[in-house]
């Protein structure tokens, strides 16, 4: 005995009522803007016919200020879950053609459904913010969905990669969730913006006139505050960084990452390596062209690009092998870390440990930053993540000490004595406590004094820098004192490191058992 047809005809009516949301003409005038509706970016994320939906006919319950009697498709989110080349991935997309995607408690809960299955499942959660914010009729109502959504950002941290898209507004509360998650992707045209207080709320109470883009734009967030990770020209873009980012993770934290290792180990040496180095350490090293050559094809995926460029961070693959790059940028503050580059480094670090990414890192510091600002900001504390995420980090770790590692910054550019599992070293690599011209002075300070002659105290000092780096202006102090595991040719550079990784993969390391560290602030 077959379905009543009206029963179908009635769920079809639903589902289109649903689908159109704000209705036709919005959707239209959406379009004719050049940006998506939240279901054309479900259609363009997910593989055709993979989307199931979580919550469709979901309805609010709020009955205040008259919206008893209104219907919101959806409740103004539209969640699931479906294949992205290939694997599952469930997202939740604020729907602002329904009552400007406002959040209330029942579209809360449909994205706190999707965040559960992801967990269930072990699968990544991606969210598309595009929303006017809380839904004030719903009061603390909205408040507590929030907090739940929240809570379930807290508890996937470190088991499920989490993903934001800012594609619209983002505004008060609604902002807390992207920053609570690994990655965030925003674009940086239309409405789309990010902030926690707007313009008007700032100038009534501190009287500082700023603007939207001041204050919430992708430029400013992607390079001032750093909570933007990826900018994006458009909503199709966005998705198509999503699907690169999501091709150098897996799925889980119980998952290795999708390595390719069919792919031939090749030992080979790379004579163009050799012509990228400066002939003398003090020359600026630019840093992207030596990763270029280490990951497979030059396909180098950067995170956080424009933010403290003194450090590049990003994934790669090294002979099929992905890996989480941390490299000293000496083209940029010659090189050296400080408060922002540090917190870049470090939370990178922590995300490929929790999913089990191999790290490698190319040094090049002359030290931490020096000066006022960033003594009085807290270098001590910001530098301190740094080697507590690389101490505190189980997966392999590979250094290279391409040529300056100095002082402080040698050791929190994750040293032997910091875990590296392997530390490779290229001939012209100086490691000491700080660079000559700082170190004579300190060391031979009494004699140096004691010299009257001002051409005969410049003549001994010059003989005295050049002593300080004969000693020290070379890895083999270090690497007769074990710390190095081998001194190596550039042209061997990504065949040492590729061998490396292929050993290090089944790496086991015991850990004494503890609830958690406690990382400075």
């Amino acid at each position: 005995m077959a379905i009543d047809p009206k029963l179908i005809d009635d769920l079809n009516s639903r589902r289109k009522k649903v689908i159109l949301s704000g209705g036709q003409e919005k959707i239209d005038k959406r379009h004719e803007k050049g940006e998506m509706t939240a279901r054309d970016r479900m259609g363009y994320l997910f593989e055709e016919g993979t989307f199931s939906e979580i919550g469709m006919h979901v309805r609010h319950n709020c009955h205040n200020f008259g919206m008893g009697k209104k219907e919101i498709p959806g409740d103004g989110v539209v969640s699931g879950f479906g294949l992205v080349d290939g694997r599952p991935v469930a997202c939740a997309a604020s729907d602002f053609l329904a009552q400007g995607g406002s959040l209330g408690y029942m579209h809360a809960m449909k994205i706190a459904d999707a965040q559960k299955y992801a967990l269930k499942a072990g699968i990544p959660m991606v969210t598309v913010n595009d929303s006017g914010g809380a839904r004030l009729q719903e009061g603390v109502a909205a408040l507590s969905g929030y907090a739940q959504v929240f809570y379930n950002n807290v508890l996937a941290s470190g088991v499920v990669p989490q993903i934001s898209m800012i594609l619209g507004p983002c505004a008060g509360g609604a902002a807390y969730s992207p920053a609570l998650t690994d990655f965030i992707i925003m674009r940086n045209s239309g409405n789309a913006g990010m902030y926690i207080t707007g313009p008007k709320v700032i100038e009534q109470v501190t009287y500082e006139k700023c603007t939207m883009d001041d204050i919430g734009s992708a430029a400013i967030h992607a390079t001032v505050s750093g909570n933007v990770h990826f900018v994006a020209d458009s909503d199709a873009h966005a998705m198509d960084i999503l699907k690169r980012l999501l091709s150098f993770l897996p799925s889980n934290n119980t998952e290795e990452p999708p390595h390719k290792l069919n792919t031939p180990l090749d030992l080979s040496a790379d004579e163009g390596m050799s012509d990228l180095i400066p002939g003398d350490n003090r020359t600026p090293l630019d840093v992207q062209p030596i990763i270029s050559r280490l990951v497979d094809n030059g396909d180098f995926l950067e995170v956080h690009k424009d933010f403290a460029k003194n450090v590049v961070v990003g994934f790669g693959r090294i002979c099929g092998v992905v890996v989480g790059i941390i490299a000293n940028q000496p083209n940029v503050k010659a090189g050296c870390l400080d408060i922002d580059s540090s917190d870049k480094a470090a939370r990178f670090i922590r995300f490929c440990n929790a999913f089990n990414i191999p790290l490698v890192n190319l040094v090049d510091v002359p030290g931490f930053l020096p000066g006022k600002n960033q003594e009085r900001g807290g270098i001590i504390r910001h530098g301190a993540k740094l080697i507590f995420a690389y101490s505190q980090a189980t997966v392999p770790k590979v250094t290279l000490i391409m040529r300056k590692a100095y002082g402080g910054a040698y050791i929190a550019m994750c040293c032997k004595d910091l875990g590296a599992d392997a530390v490779f070293a290229w001939p012209g690599a100086e490691i000491a406590v700080m660079g000559a011209e700082g170190a004579v002075p300190v060391l031979y300070g009494r004699e140096l004094k004691a010299v009257e002659d001002p051409a005969e105290k410049a003549k001994r000092q010059g003989e005295l820098l050049e002593e300080y780096r004969e000693a020290f202006y070379n890895p083999y102090v270090a690497a007769g004192m074990g710390q190095i595991t081998e001194v190596i040719n550039p042209e061997e550079t990504r065949a040492k490191i590729a061998f490396a990784l292929r050993t290090l993969l089944n790496k086991k390391e015991v850990r004494p058992a503890k609830k958690h560290g406690n990382i400075p602030l």
